[in-house]
């Protein structure tokens, strides 16, 4: 079983910067593909960014390319999104995600553990 807690969301203004950080409890973190996932009221869930297991790989949704980066510290069990240049439409519960898969899957259905959610808001 692996736990976990995402942290650093808030209220911020459109143009702003914000890092969300998710820690795991899990001895082997690096042996996960990790990912952000976001979810607005009444829409489902999607797929914002993901990293392999060492960090080398990458993959961006569409919108989010060129604005949030996503990174790992496998010494701290720990993945990041800084999230820049923030729109309104950002606005979501922010989940961390974490698949024994060995690729960066989009769907959600491909990950085994999730955090319980940090929300970020960004006003206009």
């Amino acid at each position: 079983q692996v736990q976990l807690v995402e942290s650093g969301g808030g209220l911020v203004q459109a143009g702003d910067s914000l890092r969300v950080s998710c820690t795991a409890s899990a001895r082997t973190f690096s042996a996960y593909v990790m990912a952000w996932f976001r979810q607005d009221s009444g829409k489902e869930r999607e797929f914002v960014a993901g990293i392999s297991r060492n960090g080398d790989e990458t993959s961006y949704e569409d919108s989010v390319k060129g604005r949030f980066t996503i990174s790992r510290d496998n010494a701290k069990n720990t993945v990041y999104l800084q999230m820049n240049s923030l729109k309104p439409e950002d606005t979501a519960v922010y989940y961390c995600a974490s698949s024994r898969g060995s690729v960066i899957y989009i769907s959600p259905r491909l990950y085994d553990y999730w955090g319980q959610g940090t929300q970020v808001t960004v006003s206009a």
